[in-house]
């Protein structure tokens, strides 16, 4: 097991003098620009000219200037821009402002794993990332808990790269729950094949497939949904909460033989195979060719593809019921979009 930093091993002092810039107002820049201000400590906001962000960044009491000046001013310097996005913004604006001493941070290791973004060997480059969307990781500190985080060190010609990883964590309420040490690599391939193959391509998939077997056989669409796509949620939570066997432990003896007797037929030796050759395709580094290419050439197929999820008919039948469901948030997906 792993050590589990906490609070008593990081040092905030460490960022006390320095000025720290979060580049990026959206999802996890917001939240970990917000914590570390209620922590304390100086922090200034980056963006672009004409960023949707900006009055919202003012409106909560940060000093807004461009990237560029922004990686300028600070000693410490959060990019939280999309993966594809940080390549450019890299060249035109952070590049040209690093100077010796100063330290990068992620929040995920795509860009320095497979050298979208090459840093000068004079500043620390770390990345710190909790294991949890930013509005989780912003309740969790307002109400005094924290969020597990990730720290990993890639350079460290300063000597205080994990001090400074450390303190970061400390100050977006990591450490009050627990901070692991891993390495950009693991971190970087581990994440694109969880989300590829379990968390949303496996599952999304999983979803549809089991969505049209049971409308293909005549059953109604309301039903395949309730018992492919609704009651997924129930599954996951009790799995999150107590792990698969808690789970089993929650559900009827029924639906346990179902699962240890079934489930292993469906997602089979074929699938791991399969997974394998995903896992493979991340560790050669052909997905992020792939997926950057895609960013150059206009997202072609990418919105293709999220057109065609978008209309396939368990999206009308999923509409329809949850409007049923006073206890459901409404969430309109077109704006939900976080703005950088």
């Amino acid at each position: 097991m792993s050590k589990v930093y906490t609070d008593k091993d990081a040092d905030l002092g460490v960022l006390k003098n320095k000025t720290l810039a979060v580049l990026g107002f959206g999802s996890q820049g917001h939240a970990h620009a917000l914590n570390l201000k209620d922590s304390g400590l100086k922090v200034i906001i980056g963006l672009y000219e004409g960023s949707k962000s900006i009055p919202v960044a003012k409106e909560k009491g940060f000093k807004v200037v461009t990237t560029a000046e922004a990686v300028k001013q600070a000693d410490v310097i959060m990019v939280a821009l999309p993966d594809t996005k940080q390549g450019a913004c890299y060249k035109k604006d952070i590049e040209p402002n690093l100077t010796k001493g100063k330290t990068l941070v992620f929040t995920h290791g795509f860009s320095i794993h497979f050298k979208t973004i090459v840093p000068p060997k004079d500043v620390n480059v770390i990345m710190v990332a909790p294991k949890g969307p930013g509005h989780t990781v912003r309740r969790q500190y307002v109400e005094g808990k924290g969020v597990p985080s990730l720290i990993a060190i890639y350079q460290n010609p300063g000597k205080d790269a994990k001090k400074i990883a450390l303190a970061w964590a400390k100050g977006i309420g990591g450490t009050r729950a627990g901070v692991l040490e891993t390495n950009f690599k693991e971190e970087t391939e581990t994440d694109l094949f969880g989300e590829q193959t379990v968390l949303c391509g496996g599952a999304s998939a999983l979803v549809q497939a089991g969505f049209e077997v049971l409308v293909e056989a005549g059953y109604s669409p309301e039903m395949a949904y309730f018992e492919c796509l609704h009651e997924l949620k129930l599954i996951a939570d009790l799995m999150n909460e107590s792990g698969i066997s808690g789970m089993r432990f929650s559900i009827s003896e029924t639906a346990k033989w179902g699962d240890v007797s079934v489930g292993p037929k469906i997602i089979d030796g074929s699938v791991k195979k399969r997974m394998k050759a995903a896992l493979k395709d991340i560790q050669s580094g052909k997905f992020a060719k792939d997926w950057v290419k895609e960013y150059q050439g206009g997202y072609k197929r990418y919105n293709a593809l999220l057109k065609k999820g978008e209309a396939h008919p368990i999206e009308k039948t999923g509409a329809k019921l949850r409007a049923l469901m006073p206890w459901m948030g409404k969430k309109n997906i077109k704006g939900a979009q976080a703005a950088y």
